[in-house]
């Protein structure tokens, strides 16, 4: 292999790796396998010489340390054949850029992998199909009907995008940083990884299975994975491969830099995601136990998959440094908590440790940075004067068109919001109200809508917005998460199905959801009402998180705050209500394919973002917020406001250019691959439309209104409004 192309940083990997004794009987066991199901003799992939100097046995081995001998060897088994299905699709398809055959290839795989263990299968015609069927049968006994759906869709998601992957090379096309991470989960195959940790340790309760907090474990572990092995197979995919999929190479792409400096962007990312998954296994997994009631066994179980989940870290690093299959040389020395001795801290590189956070002189390592960095997002002072937002030549190629029914809905929403008294508790008054001008926000989303339709979604934005500003002003004001998690209860009940009594309205806020519901969902099916709700529930619940770290004074990680960004800006329920307008013309599928889902994350992203570049002044000026994604950008890279706003503007143009992107190449694959019909087509474009006059009305709502202006803040008072509190559905609750 020629000379690598940068130095390889120092990780950070706070547990040490531990081999399960088995680790022979493994290697010996996949070997036999590999050649009974074809992978070595006749494929003309592997020979017995690849399959012995990649040291799956001895990766598993490492990742999977307390597993009894049959465990380990049908886990082995799984990571032969997984490895064996990526190379075998890179000779046969990506290669030679045969999208059509990959997927008739991919289309037959989920075949082999039936809920019911009794169900028939298609006879296998290769060795990846062959060696599919016999994992399965031999693993789906022992768990249940729920990880099996779990580990089967994350197994089709490892499949399917690898089209994703080819579709890349096939145009060219680098990803942007979002949709890299967003993809590389799926086709990297962590979250399929996730699933083997727990049938070598514990099933996780289906009770908490899909839970943000067992989520964030589950994606954080995922991306600290894919980065780290990103570092590592940078010269054989980026150099060797062709390939395009490379952390690495996105992070030098986006910000035109080095592939050295690259490398050691991605390995602060890398190692940012692991101090998530430490800060979400400590603070919210718990208080989830908590909330759920979880018996003794199920968080003995929790733990073990947690447990599991930091094994496999430590050991994929040092698998990594030990396999043929990467480049592993110069690896720059780990973080000083690597080199602790047996007495206590005495091996402790103290200096290290201080260097470059305000302790000892010194140059500052790469460890001291990721651990200054750790800190840093702990020191943020609130209400630190800004100056006015600083607003840049924001991209948006599509029109924005206006309703003409925009005057009645302004005269509509303020009677609205002076009934449902919205204006009466401390919150808002008619200055804030007018200030925001839902209504030109709501003539841009839907101009074409009635005039019962715009009233409608203006008060839904109004709502949403009043809501938005009474959780951390309320809440926030008094520390109290305690009476958030009440409130968001009680607006839960305030939205029933299937019969299910409301919740009596006790304020405003509750008042004004609940003569929402009852028109919206008076001409809604059960399942839209059901959707509607999750989407309503999805905003409020991330609205506690939001107060979680406001209460921890801490500055989020970036990825996490891109991803949560989407639910706290209420992306969710704006969507639904696109949706819910094209009628069932769009089959659900369709909705939930990778491409219509970034196509919506791209137009979301973009349109939060925007909101954050205009409301940088309100929030951490006026209102002590952190949770602005150029603050997450200042704190992460330790620079200043101007060069994080570019990093963010940036951002903004690379979303909406993926957005462009995915309509042109992207859309229609999707309908040729879902055989749409004419209408079904036609219903796809006009979401399309729905989602550009999304961004077009968003970026002309926040050019329009005062409710960002520096002059408008400066005049309003940013707490209670005087003589008025807002009022609280059970005071006793409220600390």
């Amino acid at each position: 292999m020629t000379q690598q192309p940068f130095d390889l940083p120092a990780f950070y990997v706070p547990h040490p790796a531990r081999l399960n004794p088995h680790v022979d009987e493994a290697r010996a066991h996949s070997t036999r396998w590999a050649r009974e199901t074809g992978m070595l003799e006749g494929a003309g992939i592997w020979t017995q010489a690849d399959l012995d100097a990649h040291d799956y046995g001895l990766l598993c081995a490492y990742t999977h340390p307390d597993c009894d001998a049959d465990a380990l060897s049908l886990i082995t088994d799984w990571y032969v054949w997984v490895f064996f299905f990526d190379d075998h699709f890179l000779e046969t398809f990506k290669r030679t850029q045969d999208r059509v055959g990959g997927k008739d290839y991919l289309d037959r795989l989920p075949l082999f992998m039936p809920l019911d263990p009794a169900a028939a299968v298609p006879d296998p015609v290769n060795p990846v199909e062959a060696g599919l069927a016999d994992l399965w049968q031999r693993t789906v006994p022992a768990m249940s009907e729920n990880w099996r759906r779990r580990f089967a869709r994350a197994t089709e998601h490892l499949l399917n995008e690898s089209l994703w992957e080819l579709s890349n090379i096939n145009e060219g096309r680098i990803a942007n940083p979002v949709e890299y991470i967003e993809m590389r989960r799926k086709v990297g195959g962590a979250p399929w990884s996730a699933g083997l940790v727990e049938y070598a340790t514990a099933e996780v309760p289906a009770e908490v299975a899909g839970t943000r907090p067992l989520r964030v474990l589950m994606e954080t572990f995922s991306d600290a994975v894919h980065l780290r092995n990103d570092l590592f197979s940078y010269q054989r995919e980026v150099e060797n491969e062709g390939e395009l999929s490379n952390g690495v190479l996105v992070l030098e792409h986006f910000f035109g830099c080095t592939t050295q400096e690259a490398a050691d962007l991605v390995n602060d990312i890398l190692t940012s995601r692991l101090h998530q998954f430490e800060h979400t296994a400590c603070t919210e997994v718990p208080a989830l136990a908590a909330d759920k009631g979880l018996t003794p066994d199920q968080l003995a179980a929790v733990a073990a998959y947690t447990q599991g989940l930091q094994d496999w870290q430590s050991g994929g690093h040092e698998w990594h440094l030990r396999s043929s299959r990467y480049m592993n040389d110069r690896v720059r020395p780990g973080t000083p908590w690597q080199r602790l001795t047996g007495l206590g801290t005495a091996g402790t590189d103290v200096r290290a440790l201080t260097a470059g956070t305000g302790g000892l002189a010194g140059p500052p390592s790469v460890p001291s940075r990721q651990w200054a960095r750790r800190l840093r997002a702990h020191t943020h002072v609130p209400f630190r004067q800004t100056g006015p937002s600083r607003i840049p030549d924001l991209y948006m190629p599509f029109p924005c068109r206006l309703s003409e029914h925009l005057d009645t809905a302004r005269n509509h929403l303020t009677d609205w919001c002076r009934r449902m008294g919205l204006l009466t508790e401390g919150v808002w008054d008619e200055d804030k109200l007018a200030s925001c001008d839902l209504a030109l926000c709501a003539a841009g989303l839907d101009p074409d809508a009635t005039p019962e339709a715009l009233d409608l979604s203006t008060q839904w934005l109004a709502w949403g917005t009043y809501a938005d500003d009474y959780y951390p002003l309320v809440h926030g004001h008094r520390r109290d998460l305690a009476g958030a998690r009440l409130t968001t209860a009680r607006l839960s009940g305030c939205m029933p199905l299937d019969g299910e009594e409301a919740t009596a309205p006790a304020n405003a806020m509750e008042r004004g959801l609940s003569d929402l519901w009852a028109r919206t969902t008076a001409t809604m099916t059960p399942e839209q009402s059901r959707s509607l709700k999750q989407a309503v529930d999805r905003m409020t619940e991330s609205w506690l998180w939001e107060l979680s770290h406001q209460l921890q004074n801490r500055i989020p990680d970036p990825v996490d705050y891109l991803e949560m960004r989407r639910a706290t800006f209420g992306a969710d329920l704006t969507l639904h209500l696109c949706r819910a307008g094209r009628g069932p013309a769009i089959p659900p599928e369709v909705y939930r394919s990778s491409p219509v889902r970034s196509l919506e994350n791209a137009a979301v992203d973009y349109a939060s973002l925007i909101n954050d570049v205009f409301s940088y002044q309100k929030e951490i000026e006026y209102e002590g917020e952190m949770h602005n994604a150029i603050l997450v950008v200042q704190n992460f890279f330790g620079i200043d406001y101007p060069a994080a706003l570019d990093v963010v503007h940036d951002l903004t143009t690379q979303r909406l250019r993926q957005f462009e992107h995915v309509v042109t190449h992207e859309l229609p694959v999707v309908a040729q691959d879902f055989e749409l019909s004419g209408q079904a087509r036609a219903a796809l474009d006009g979401y399309v439309d729905d989602l550009r006059d999304y961004g077009a009305a968003i970026l002309n709502w926040h050019r329009s209104v005062d409710r960002y202006r520096a002059e408008w803040l400066a005049g309003r008072i940013h707490t209670f409004l005087p003589g008025r509190l807002p009022a609280l559905a059970l005071p006793a609750a409220v600390g």
